[in-house]
């Protein structure tokens, strides 16, 4: 009887485990041939850098490498789906704040935009805000434009984003406080500038 319990959890994990993967959007990133010097010549492989995510706020990345290149791409995709983070995105829309991120020569800023502005970005940075769920956002690559460093990057700049109500709870404070007092203090300087002038 135990036995048929246990049998029957299982089904149940695996069956809500494929649905979640099947909310799952993959993004082939960059496919490429490498070679390996061998005593009869060369050996041919392919490794590809995947991006996936739930276009809900978590994404992950991850690269393969096999002598063919499904093989390649389903090897990155395990891994990708292995290291999913979830970043707070502001409306289910945007992200919260500017940011900066850097991974070796790879330097991306990415900026949050108001509705109606659409994804900003080119080449591997898209497809990582794009799988992410982002709709509005401007990116920049201002560094090196190889695929890997350029998907880490935006990595990085993704986990520095946090929610006000992330930053209320590490000062132990209410989000309106947060979020007050940022209008306070822009008004404040608005004032300040039209007593100047």
């Amino acid at each position: 009887m135990a036995r048929r319990d246990e049998q029957r959890g299982d089904r149940r994990n695996r069956s809500n485990e494929e649905e979640r993967d099947s909310e799952i959007v993959e993004k082939l990133v960059h496919i490429n041939r490498v070679a390996a010097t061998v005593k009869g010549g060369r050996r041919f492989s392919f490794a590809a850098l995947m991006v996936v995510g739930d276009q809900k706020g978590r994404v992950g990345f991850g690269h393969g490498k096999a002598r063919e290149v499904p093989e390649a791409i389903r090897k990155a995709t395990e891994e990708a789906k292995k290291s999913m983070i979830r970043v707070p995105l502001r409306e289910s829309r945007t992200l919260h704040h500017d940011g900066n991120g850097r991974w070796g020569a790879g330097k991306v800023m990415v900026r949050a935009a108001p509705p109606g502005t659409g994804v900003i970005a080119g080449g591997p940075m898209r497809a990582v805000l794009e799988t992410l769920g982002v709709q509005d956002v401007v990116g920049k690559s201002v560094g090196s434009s190889n695929p890997y460093n350029m998907v880490r990057a935006t990595f990085e700049a993704l986990k520095a984003q946090s929610s006000p109500r992330q930053v209320a709870a590490k000062r132990g404070k209410k989000v309106s406080d947060v979020i007050g007092r940022r209008a306070d203090g822009a008004s404040a300087q608005a004032a300040a500038a039209d007593a100047e002038g």
